[in-house]
């Protein structure tokens, strides 16, 4: 049987996407990331696990001149020993820094963002959407662009239930132009894998492509970590471009 995560099937393009949640054990947190790209700049990049974390880094570095570099080359999760933080963008690692302080996943997020807007990508302006899970809690956070161009700063409590996850994504899920940017509420998305490569591999899988020859997936990571000590955790990376 290979599940098929909802949701994910829905998503023609996504853009960058964030999942949190519980796995079906009741035991672990998941932590999702995924990549995909319409542009060259955008498919010439890769997840690796180093120093601490998991980072985009390139894998084309003349393609990747052509795109903007500090928003395509970033650290997607970092681990502390008090809990995750992941983002689309550089504020993971100030997401980081502020898991050291007690406090609930949402005030560390609305702490560690106060200063932070939509990435500056006009006439798209992303949203910047993050997260971060620490003993037994998980919140998201979105923050995109308003009529008028003011910032709007979204956060979401994410529930422990085994088996179910809060999702939110920088595009709603069209791919169009101009893209939608993602709003409203986190969506649900159902986890029914047992280990991160199984997780890591549905999610992959959904993601793949809905017209012929137009393949956006770039990578995918899939974090299980203990909810009752992040910082004990396994770990899976899907890139597209090292498959065979």
């Amino acid at each position: 049987m290979n599940p098929t995560p909802g949701v994910l099937s829905t998503l023609e393009y996504a853009g960058r996407l964030i999942s949190l949640g519980t796995a079906p054990d009741g035991a672990k947190a998941v932590i999702i990331y995924a990549i995909t790209g319409r542009s060259p700049s955008s498919q010439a990049r890769k997840l690796v696990f180093r120093a601490g974390g998991i980072w985009v880094q390139p894998t084309d570095e003349e393609v990747l001149k052509k795109g903007n570099v500090d928003l395509l080359v970033y650290p997607a999760v970092l681990f502390h020993q008090t809990g995750i933080a992941v983002s689309n963008g550089k504020q993971t690692t100030i997401i980081r820094d502020g898991l050291s302080r007690e406090a609930n996943p949402v005030s560390v997020l609305a702490g560690a963002l106060e200063g932070w807007d939509f990435e500056p990508d006009a006439p798209i302006f992303t949203p910047r959407i993050s997260g971060c899970v620490r003993v037994g809690a998980a919140g998201l956070s979105l923050i995109r662009r308003g009529p008028g161009g003011v910032t709007l700063r979204s956060f979401f409590e994410v529930p422990i239930r085994p088996g179910k996850a809060g999702l939110i994504s920088t595009y709603q899920g069209t791919n169009s132009d101009p893209l939608p940017c993602f709003e409203g509420e986190p969506r649900e998305m159902l986890l029914e894998g047992a280990a991160p490569w199984e997780t890591a591999k549905n999610v992959y899988d959904a993601l793949g492509p809905r017209v012929p020859g137009k393949d956006f997936r770039v990578a995918v990571a899939c974090v299980f970590a203990s909810l009752a000590d992040p910082a004990v955790y396994d770990l899976h990376i899907i890139n597209r471009q090292e498959r065979t």
